[in-house]
């Protein structure tokens, strides 16, 4: 390589170091300032699933630079609500992971039923999915009239979309089959009424369900709770905001209540591993005994 070309490159390296430098700075600012005027607390999620997200809704709201979605971000209000709902894009299913489900039933529900009541939190529960999956297993166990469901998620949108229960007809072929393949002992089909191009499931299902808003992030506990999902969301966070909400759950949970995470989180290298034994170690499903 000649002095020139040697040159060259190193200047090459410095711009592309300074770039990526300003983009760190950027979305820092862009974090601090949603944090700050409207109270919601990104700071602490995995930068590379982040930028991408914020970059795809940079180009969406037409702006070039994240400075300029910052200043977009903090004078329309529609638009950060937009943000909002592409950083926490919502990927569920009814029945995810059925042999998670067949296994909560065949291992957590014998528990279950030595408890006068049971509270069931399922924290960033997303468009509802696996909430009425819950209420639909519980239902078949002959548990739901004892129940309370608590659903929450920062996103105001998903979370709408929960409480009415209302989900595209395409899905239930696989929904159908992810039903049966987690245990379920009727014809799927009896729980929701077909309309159009959407269903809508049966209000029975929704009698004891609570939907509200919460931020894992910024939150505190709100009740007592005999078991927690959290699947699939701690997986965004960085280790300071992942320690947070194991520390927030680990409050919320009753002794020997169980804590159901997701397939690529695990309790272990966390500042609470000691708190838990592991009822299954595959999908992910702890107790609390300390």
């Amino acid at each position: 390589m000649s002095s020139s070309d040697h040159m060259e490159s190193e200047q090459l390296l410095l711009t592309e170091n300074s770039e990526r430098e300003l983009e760190q700075i950027e979305i820092e600012l862009l974090l601090d300032g949603i944090h700050r005027f409207y109270g919601y607390d990104f700071r602490n999620y995995a930068i590379p699933s982040l930028r991408r997200r914020i970059w795809h809704h940079a180009h969406a709201e037409g702006v070039s630079t994240i400075s300029a979605l910052q200043e977009k971000v903090l004078h329309d209000r529609s638009c950060f609500e937009r943000l909002i709902y592409n950083l926490s894009i919502p990927v569920t299913e009814m029945f995810r992971d059925p042999t998670l489900f067949l296994t909560f039933r065949q291992s957590v529900v014998p528990l279950l039923r030595t408890y006068p009541y049971i509270r069931i939190w399922h924290a960033g529960c997303s468009t509802g999915e696996e909430v009425y999956s819950m209420a639909i297993l519980l239902h078949e166990e002959g548990l739901y009239e004892k129940s309370r469901i608590y659903a929450t998620d920062m996103n105001s949108r998903s979370l709408q979309q929960a409480k009415e229960g209302v989900f595209d007809i395409k899905r239930m072929k696989q929904y159908t089959k992810n039903y049966l393949e987690a245990g379920g002992t009727r014809s799927f089909s009896e729980y929701y009424t077909a309309k159009y191009n959407s269903v809508i499931f049966q209000p029975f299902l929704k009698k004891n369900m609570i939907f509200a808003e919460h931020n894992l992030a910024t939150d505190r506990s709100f009740n007592e709770f005999n078991v927690i999902f959290c699947r699939n969301v701690m997986i965004y966070f960085n280790d300071q905001l992942r320690d947070h909400v194991h520390g927030l759950f680990h409050e919320s949970l009753s002794h020997f209540g169980i804590l159901v995470l997701g397939a690529k989180e695990s309790i272990h290298f966390t500042n609470y591993s000691e708190a838990y034994e592991t009822l299954d170690r595959v999908e992910k499903i702890y107790r609390k005994i300390k």
